[in-house]
């Protein structure tokens, strides 16, 4: 499989890699090339691509949400964009590379930066991407947690792999892509002596068929083998997408394979076990130790079928350049259809059954453990959306639809007959149907205003509701643009299935626990120019659920509150950088929910650009240090034959900084990082020396080198 994989990635590349000079990335120039105006009373459309135009000479610069190829000698502004009326040969040639995931509704296409960035590019893990500091079980790709409160996931359909999710390619996070020359990228990662490697790899694939046609791929793969017994963690993940934007049909289309492995070792027996100066950390003892070969499977298919026809007025393709319309569509409707399928299945074994580990319980089988559950889930939506523009400045749209969802989950069971337990394949078949309503209100370019919302009317989820609202309000300053927003939501939403029933060799459990409500509000101010993002979140949770300290769920009878303040800012003095992301929180209360008072991640560095002369060729480095950090608290332990995180209140974690070292170098389209991992690993005083574990008896990896590259095409 491996060898016709590299057969292909090498096609991909050798089949793009052009003998033109290398695109150049111009990270602080701002091209609009979408939303150009000239003059207040113009309006402007999108024109169908241009030729291909030759790639010598060419410049590639960065938009919010698009990379943008066009010559060097077009008349590119940071204030005014692209000129299209101005007299240049090159025109034509501009070309655009964009990419986007669907909205939460999936009605709306939510623009993606591309990761060309090459700060910080040392963060290459990516549960970073969504949440700066996470709870981990010392080796990359097995479940970990976030430790900010407001980043967990609480969706009761995502139970099975709630702590694997951000490693997956699912249909709320698929990717699509609109390329006028195909776009390849290639990241490896390496780190650690080769029977304790991590290893990671991702490719990403994507070209047109013709102005309107997208298909593409994404393959991800996580190979650690860990520093401790049993540990080895192999996630594998793949995705293929496709989209056809015409001027009144749309089609969008993904399926995601995600298989994701890893090994379950209970955990270190004793912490005094850990020493600095051992020569082998294979040999400190675990509790699920080789002879138990105990191992968790996640694996998970899903497809996503997105159509929508336009019957009431036009929505412009976008595509490359603008020019004048002539005449305005004042009033649009569209109907779509969403199909949405998605299977998992998760498996546990365990060889060695009578393992302390879980008190002597076997519901199945005293002698072995080979526990099985799945769920499938089935979403179809019909809606219509209605978009109006009163004025030039002043946009309604609304929507409303209904959304079927079945669901079947699938179970061994212990059953009791009389003095004896037997299993049973046990099955359930559920349904309901929802209702929904969106509205939003654009005043101006710089106010939006956006409702939505979703009322369950019958059957298993009957009487949940969800109602999301969203202000946003722009600010153009001096420096930048500012955005400010307010969020909030309330809901009642029926538990997850596995939290009512659950039968296995190790736990079986019978609930009927009430709905979780939740209301919160949030506010976030995010000023781009000045690198800095400010975020401000609160709930108010009545019957809140979650695992109690017997690893077994529990429903709070009080009312629990948690708030929570986050702020990054990238501070600069002449090439000196501090970049701190520093996270605040509370909850009402401890025992049923502990927080870090304090998590703190912050970067240090130096960046230098060096020329050369001689050659015409620059070398982009930064030097210096990513430290992580929490205050201490009683983080969660991790049950292996549920694969939950649960209470625990005997052993806290913190009071330990995590110090990478590393230098990070562009080369043209080539991006590198060396890296020390855990480059304090010995070097702390007596007292905290042996709180390398965020998660208890799962410590982190001792000090190890890690080298990571990424390599990007565009032509």
């Amino acid at each position: 499989m491996f060898r016709l994989y590299y057969i292909l990635l090498f096609i991909f590349i050798f089949s793009d890699i052009s003998a033109q000079e290398d695109v150049e990335i111009e990270a602080n120039q701002s091209v609009v090339a979408s939303e150009l105006s000239i003059g207040q009373d113009s309006t402007y459309n999108l024109k169908k691509p241009p030729q291909m135009a030759p790639l010598n000479n060419v410049v590639l610069v960065h938009r919010e949400n698009e990379l943008v190829k066009t010559p060097a000698h077009s008349k590119i502004n940071s204030e005014h964009g692209f000129d299209p009326t101005a007299e240049n040969e090159f025109v034509d040639t501009v070309m655009i590379l964009s990419q986007w995931r669907l909205s939460r509704d999936f009605t709306e296409e939510e623009p993606v930066v591309f990761d060309t960035l090459f700060s910080l590019f040392n963060r290459y893990r990516l549960i970073d991407l969504y949440s700066p500091v996470n709870a981990q079980l010392g080796n990359y790709g097995l479940p970990y947690y976030p430790i900010n409160f407001f980043d967990r996931i609480s969706d009761p359909d995502k139970f099975l792999y709630s702590g694997l999710y951000r490693y997956m390619h699912t249909s709320e996070n698929a990717l699509f892509m609109n390329v006028q020359a195909p776009f390849t990228e290639v990241k490896w990662t390496i780190g650690g002596q080769r029977e304790k490697a991590e290893q990671t790899f991702m490719v990403k694939h994507s070209q047109n068929v013709n102005s309107k046609l997208n298909f593409g791929l994404i393959f991800d793969v996580i190979f650690s083998l860990g520093q401790y017994t049993a540990q080895r963690s192999e996630d594998k993940t793949f995705t293929f997408f496709t989209s056809y934007r015409g001027d009144k049909y749309k089609l969008y289309f993904s399926a995601g394979v995600n298989n994701l492995f890893g090994q379950e070792n209970g955990g270190i027996t004793d912490k005094n076990q850990l020493d600095i100066n051992i020569q082998d950390t294979r040999n400190v003892y675990v509790n699920l130790g080789t002879g138990n070969n105990a191992s968790s499977a996640l694996k998970n298919k899903n497809l996503l079928l997105v159509q929508r026809y336009t019957f009431l007025g036009t929505q412009p393709y976008k595509d490359v350049l603008p020019i004048a319309m002539t005449k305005a569509e004042y009033v649009s409707g569209t109907i779509s259809h969403i199909f949405e399928l998605d299977n998992s299945k998760r498996t546990y074994s365990d060889a060695l059954a009578r393992s302390v580990f879980y008190d002597s319980v076997y519901y199945i089988n005293p002698q072995t453990t080979f526990d099985s559950l799945s769920a499938t889930v089935m979403k179809n939506t019909f809606r219509v959306d209605f978009t109006a523009d009163v004025t030039k400045s002043l946009r309604y749209v609304a929507g409303f639809g209904l959304r079927n969802e079945n669901f079947w989950f699938r179970q061994i069971i212990p059953t009791p007959v009389q003095d004896t337990i037997i299993t049973d394949v046990a099955s359930w078949l559920k349904d309901n149907n929802v209702l929904l309503g969106r509205f939003s209100n654009y005043i101006g370019r710089n106010f939006i205003l956006t409702v939505d919302g979703e009322l369950f009317i019958n059957r298993y989820r009957k009487g949940d509701y969800i109602l999301n609202g969203v202000a946003t309000k722009s600010f153009d300053l001096s420096k930048g643009k500012l955005d400010l927003s307010f969020t909030g939501k309330i809901s009642g939403r029926t538990p997850a299935f596995w939290y009512n029933q659950w039968g296995g060799n190790n736990f079986m459990w019978d609930n009927d626990f009430n709905k979780e409500l939740r209301t919160e509000f949030g506010s976030k101010v995010a000023y781009p120019a000045r690198n800095l993002d400010f975020r401000f979140n609160f709930a108010v949770i009545d019957n809140y659920l979650d695992f109690n300290t017997l690893a077994l769920p529990s429903q709070y009878g009080s009312t629990l509150t948690v708030m929570s303040a986050a702020v990054s800012k990238d501070f600069r003095f002449w090439k000196f950088h501090l970049a701190p992301d520093i996270n605040i929180q509370k909850s009402s209360s401890s025992e049923i929910l502990d927080l870090p008072l304090a998590a703190i991640r912050t970067a240090a560095y130096f960046d230098h650009m060096f020329y050369f002369a001689s050659t015409g060729g620059e070398l982009y480095t930064q030097l210096g240090f990513d430290v992580v950090y929490h205050t201490p608290y009683y983080a969660y332990s991790y049950m292996p034959a549920t694969g939950r995180f649960y209470r625990q209140s005997s052993t806290e974690t913190g009071n330990y900084p995590f110090i990478n070292a590393f230098i990070n170098i562009k080369v043209k389209r080539t991006r590198f990082f060396f890296m020390l991992d855990h480059a304090n690993y010995g070097l702390m005083n007596a007292d905290m020396l042996y709180n390398y574990q965020m998660i208890p008896f799962h410590p982190w990896n001792a000090r190890r080198f890690t080298f990571g590259l990424a390599w990007t095409f565009y032509n």
